[in-house]
Order: structure tokens, then C-alpha cells, then sequence
């Protein structure tokens, strides 16, 4: 039989988890500007545990190294991400929409911090890749495309789009990163809008269903 006692203590361990992700969550956060502002590659712990006002030691209680601090802090802005996302899906109709919102990250005002520091990531994957943040990137794109295949698996369910329109979505997928990566390497980047709307007018005219 449990006493009152192990209650209290189950609660104490709870609370001490919880208290752990907070200020782990915390510590992240207090970085974001500096990281946006320095980069990936400059970020050190000094750094951190200077912007965070806790010592050295303290960070490295909560995080390995600082690719932990910024796979932290990304998952955080990406949640975030997801849940305005989300809501933004809800209130569209056609698959067409729905699609053209999903991209709107690469060019959104909203999203400008995360896709710095995502531009960063590609960035630093293809010039120094290490294997933490190479995974790291391959779980959150996953997550994404799955998403984004359920977006146009209802589409065919719905009778909007033909059943081969499943076999565009990792093509259609990977546009968005492959114009993001183009415009912004020539300099472009008010384009992307412009260019994702038309590729995607254009791909949904040979999808849908007449």
C-alpha cells in the first residue's frame, strides 16, 4: 500500500523534471538572439552561460556541447512553428490552399528567425557536416514531409487530386527548399513567394481532378 509519503515524494521528483526542462528551455531561449546575431559556428559556452547569467558549469548540467543548446532551441521555435501552422491549415480549404500555406514558411515575415537559423543549418550540413546535426535535420525534415504527404493523401481521398499526385510529394517537397536555397544564394529572396506560387499553380493544374 502507497503512504502519503510517497505521494510527496513522487511529486518532488515530478517537480525537479519539470523544473529541469524549464530551465533547460530557458537557457536556450536566452541565447536566441545572440545566436541569430553571431551564428551557429561563432556560438561558445561562455557565451551562453554569460547571456543565460549562470556559470559554465551550470550549462553543461543541461546540454553536451552547444549543438545541443541550438538543436534545443530549434525544436523549441519548430513547435511553435507547427502549432501556428497548424491553426493556419484549419482555416483553409482546398489542398491547393493548404499546400501553398505550408510552403508560406520559406517567405513568411512571421518565420524569419527560424529560417535564419535554418539557412544556417543547411549551411553548415554542407560545408562541416557533423553526424548529431545531420541526424537532427533528417528527424525534423521527416517530420514535415509526413505531414505534408498527409496533406495531399486527403487531397486524393477528398477527390480533389489524382491518386498519382502522391507520387509528387517529395518533389513538391523539396522545391521549397531547393528555390529558398537558390534565391537566397543569388541574392533573390523576395522571389521566392512569387516563383513557389506559380510552380505550385502549375503542378496542381496537372494534379486535380477536372
Amino acid at each position: 500500500m502507497t503512504d502519503g509519503r510517497s505521494f510527496i515524494y513522487l511529486g518532488e521528483i515530478l517537480a525537479i523534471i519539470v523544473d529541469k526542462e524549464k530551465k533547460k528551455k530557458d537557457i536556450a531561449l536566452s541565447c536566441k538572439e545572440l545566436i541569430l546575431t553571431n551564428g551557429i559556428n561563432n556560438l561558445t559556452v561562455s557565451q551562453v552561460a554569460k547571456t543565460a547569467g549562470i556559470g559554465k558549469g551550470t550549462v553543461y548540467e543541461y546540454f553536451k556541447n552547444k549543438d545541443e543548446i541550438v538543436f534545443e532551441l530549434v525544436t523549441i521555435l519548430m513547435q511553435e512553428h507547427s502549432q501556428k501552422l497548424k491553426s493556419s491549415l484549419e482555416t483553409k480549404n482546398s489542398t491547393k490552399e493548404k499546400i501553398r500555406e505550408f510552403s508560406s514558411f520559406f517567405y513568411s515575415q512571421e518565420e524569419q528567425e527560424l529560417r535564419k537559423l535554418y539557412k544556417e543549418f543547411i549551411s553548415l550540413s554542407l560545408v562541416a557536416p557533423k553526424s548529431e546535426m545531420l541526424e537532427f535535420h533528417a528527424q525534423c525534415s521527416e517530420s514535415y514531409f509526413s505531414w505534408f504527404r498527409e496533406i495531399l493523401r486527403n487531397g486524393i481521398e477528398q477527390g480533389e487530386l489524382k491518386p498519382e499526385a502522391l507520387q509528387l510529394a517529395k518533389g513538391l517537397f523539396v522545391i521549397g527548399d531547393g528555390m529558398f536555397i537558390q534565391n537566397s544564394v543569388i541574392g533573390r529572396e523576395k522571389d521566392i513567394k512569387k516563383d513557389l506560387d506559380t510552380f505550385i499553380d502549375t503542378l496542381f493544374d496537372l494534379m486535380e481532378k477536372k
